[in-house]
């Protein structure tokens, strides 16, 4: 996996690790439809996320009600891999991290359907990092 890394982090290799990991549990817990394993990765301290279709959700209680409702059965017709391509630490606690999110059915294919962008804002607290702030964008795909 290559990933461009940018800006100074405490302990580059680890803290490069653990993001990685923290993706790659997002797709994991999107895949299986875990909701409180999903909820886990994001801060408690007012947290704020943006979804694909534009929803913006403000607050832990908030983000966790969505979630509990559009993730059960969500990965019915297929699910996607997320995999890190950026981080730059804004600071060794803080980093912005893009991800490239590809549609993929449950046989791990690429469905063909829009790609995604998230970008996410994660927060070093106690030596863990968690979403602090994230946005995902579909790709456009002109028509010509």
């Amino acid at each position: 996996m290559n990933i461009d890394v940018f800006g100074d982090a405490d302990d580059p290799q680890g803290d490069v690790e653990a993001i990685v990991a923290l993706v790659a549990a997002v797709q994991e817990a999107q895949h299986n439809e875990r909701v409180e394993d999903f909820l886990s990765l994001f801060s408690k301290a007012d947290p704020v996320w943006t979804t694909g279709h534009g929803h913006r959700l403000s607050g832990w209680d908030t983000i966790h009600d969505f979630t509990a409702q559009v993730l059960p059965g969500a990965s019915k017709h297929g699910t996607a891999t997320y995999t890190p391509v950026r981080i730059l630490f804004i600071r060794p606690d803080v980093a912005a991290v893009n991800v490239h999110q590809v549609p993929v059915d449950q046989g791990g294919k690429p469905t063909g359907d829009p790609e995604g962008r998230p970008f996410y804002i994660l927060a070093k607290t106690a030596g863990l990092w968690k979403i602090a702030a994230a946005q995902n964008t579909q790709v456009y795909q002109a028509r010509g």
